[in-house]
């Protein structure tokens, strides 16, 4: 199997234009993200031809190509070995920097900071929907139990495992802003750490009117930020941006005391008398104006946010949503998002699943049927981009789908205990009360995207009059 893969990735190098075409290589949880130097060498159908590849795209700035989760990661190791993965990140930002517009590469670097801390937060939050799923009164009931007899030293280590992430989040977020714009890690953990040092007042006791905040020179609140988000973003983006400038500056002998000390000084005191009751404030009205969205009557947000998600996953710009998905769990302990846009993903899938069970072409129906599955699974990007998008239609049927299915889930105010995890796997998400309607929205989005496409979406005839027109 590692004979193939390493076969498929010098297949690929050789689409893309070769090594020296190719300026460095990353990926996250489906694609093969290749940041090419010349894109007009890339040839696409020797791509799209290539043994396990489910659809390949240029996109801000990177040639992007569709393996599907778990076969990505084995294809990046391979593509390491041989050499085309080992440019510097300093190298890569350069590349970047000359490619996409400036939206896209902020968008980008927004989820290089956020991507390698969802995988807590989804531990998180299955810690959630499994403490709700066994304290359920009905599921206690099956032992004999009540909520009265439940340990208190259990209820506390439900509590470590569901509330340290969010607690610490800024620790987490600065140390990856750090890593992303340069810094030091270890600088950017402890300047996140000290946003939510234990001497500040805690922000979910101040926001209960429990404790009040200290106030500084007479007027500047200062609070701890648990659970914050932009306060650590803007501080370890510009804390680390001052300490490679300190590090240009400060004499090598001195560098070990003087550039850690001055960068955390500053930076702690930006932090918490600028910083953070600025971005603190955004932070609140951002959240603000999406819970105003997500409360409007009648399902009209659901109808909205599940038809135009999954054209958002097409840009790349969705990972923007990790922002206000974190803040609405950090606030109200639930996540009415992630339930209107499984959705969308769902009807992507059934879209998908139309075309694979109607066409003829062997082919097609290989490419199709494994890419619904993915979509079911919560990855979309095969079922789109090697599927749907190709026809256009069926895309159009999976939007309309999305909408239609989060239209009911925002009516009956479905809400996860978590995020990042959607469709089949996003089940964990809700084990409580709620897990009977997740699965029917889904089931529902699915199939009326499934019945669309197949009386409406496709036809082999359609395929037939594309690849003449291409």
């Amino acid at each position: 199997m590692a004979a193939d893969n390493k076969k498929i990735v010098k297949e690929l190098i050789e689409a893309v234009g070769g090594k020296e075409n190719i300026a460095s290589v990353s990926h996250c949880a489906t694609r093969l993200r290749i940041m090419v130097r010349d894109k007009e060498k890339i040839d696409q159908d020797s791509v799209e031809n290539i043994d396990k590849v489910k659809g390949a795209f240029y996109n801000s700035g990177q040639y992007q190509v569709i393996f599907g989760t778990g076969t990505v990661n084995k294809m990046y190791e391979e593509a390491s070995k041989l050499g085309v993965a080992e440019s510097t990140s300093s190298e890569q930002k350069q590349e970047a920097k000359k490619q996409g517009n400036m939206f896209q590469r902020a968008i980008r670097t927004f989820g290089d900071v956020f991507v390698p801390i969802i995988p807590v937060l989804v531990a998180t939050g299955l810690f959630m929907g499994l403490r709700g799923l066994l304290l359920q009164e009905a599921v206690l009931g099956w032992f004999g139990l009540t909520p009265e007899d439940v340990p208190a030293n259990l209820i506390t280590f439900t509590q470590v495992l569901t509330d340290t992430a969010f607690a610490f989040l800024p620790a987490l977020i600065a140390w990856s802003a750090f890593r992303v714009f340069g810094g030091s890690p270890i600088i950017g953990i402890v300047l996140g750490l000290m946003l939510v040092n234990p001497s500040l007042p805690n922000a979910y006791e101040v926001g209960e009117g429990v404790a009040e905040p200290l106030t500084f020179f007479g007027f500047i609140p200062v609070i701890g930020y648990q659970g914050s988000v932009l306060p650590a973003f803007i501080a370890g983006w510009l804390g680390a941006l001052f300490e490679k400038q300190l590090r240009k500056r400060v004499p090598e002998a001195l560098d070990l005391i003087v550039t850690p000390f001055l960068t955390l000084l500053v930076m702690i005191f930006l932090s918490l008398f600028f910083i953070g009751p600025v971005m603190h404030g955004l932070e609140n009205i951002v959240l603000s104006g999406t819970v105003a969205l997500l409360e409007a009557p009648f399902g009209i947000s659901g109808l909205i946010i599940g038809f135009f998600h999954q054209v958002l996953v097409i840009t790349g710009v969705h990972h923007v949503f990790n922002f206000l998905e974190i803040q609405l769990l950090e606030q109200f302990g639930s996540n009415p998002f992630n339930a209107i846009i499984t959705c969308g993903i769902a009807a992507q899938g059934g879209a998908a699943l139309a075309v694979g069970l109607k066409t003829k072409s062997k082919k097609l129906k290989a490419l199709a049927l494994p890419s619904s599955f993915s979509a079911f699974l919560g990855i979309t990007e095969p079922a789109i981009f090697g599927v749907n998008l190709r026809y256009v239609k069926p895309f159009l049927m999976g939007l309309i789908g999305g909408g239609v299915g989060g239209f009911i889930a925002s009516l009956f105010q479905l809400e996860a205990t978590g995020m990042a995890i959607t469709a089949g796997p996003g089940i964990l998400l809700y084990l409580n009360e709620q897990i009977i309607l997740y699965i029917v929205v889904n089931l529902l989005a699915a199939a009326v995207a499934f019945t669309l496409t197949w009386l409406f979406g496709y036809s082999d005839k359609m395929k037939e009059e594309l690849e003449k027109a291409s």
